[in-house]
């Protein structure tokens, strides 16, 4: 079974290519235009162990807001590509990741019931010149997509970085759960209904 898939998104304000391997080996390649953004899809492709390729641009000089939503588009729509009839899947995934003084905990169902709850107290407005409020419309818009119910709570943290960085690594370690066949269902769709 082969679980990848491309997806191209064109409008006035991005050109993006991304595609996805959710069986591959943790490796990314590629850049969004958005530094903070790359940073963030290398530990999510690390620890999830996919393989994620993103070619992005966009109006970065109005701000970076359309590439990071967009991209988030982007993938979200590759991974509901790539996992199909999601059959033989464990579904849900949770991690806690401390990342220095920061612990980052979350919780995910691809059950396809898009849902999203965060909860992370950053302390100001950018990283660098990133924009925190981008981590939230990123990790929404994914979850809308993909049809994904996805919890992230921070319980304590000081470092903006280290709180953002905590949370993709958790995000990664739950989905990689999450997406993992498990060889027990031998191929059943993990739901009552049949179906996801």
């Amino acid at each position: 079974m082969t679980r990848v898939a491309s997806i191209e998104r064109k409008t006035a304000e991005t050109q993006i290519k991304l595609s996805v391997n959710l069986d591959g080996s943790g490796k990314f390649t590629g850049k969004t235009s958005v530094g903070f953004l790359d940073h963030m899809l290398a530990h999510l492709a690390k620890h999830a162990l996919i393989d994620l390729d993103v070619s992005a641009s966009g109006d970065v000089e109005v701000d970076d807001h359309h590439t990071v939503e967009d991209v988030a588009i982007c993938l979200g729509e590759a991974v509901t590509h790539a996992l199909g009839k999601k059959a033989g899947i464990r579904r849900y995934g949770w991690a806690c990741v401390p990342m220095d003084e920061a612990l980052a905990c979350t919780a995910v169902d691809l059950g396809g019931r898009a849902s999203f709850v965060m909860n992370v107290p950053f302390t100001s407005g950018k990283i660098g010149t990133f924009d925190t409020q981008l981590i939230d419309e990123f990790l929404r818009r994914f979850a809308t997509v993909a049809g994904l119910n996805l919890h992230v709570n921070v319980a304590y943290g000081a470092n903006d970085h280290h709180m953002a960085e905590a949370v993709f690594k958790a995000v990664a370690m739950a989905f990689r759960m999450a997406k993992e066949i498990d060889q027990d269902r031998q191929g059943d769709v993990p739901s009552t209904k049949g179906t996801l």
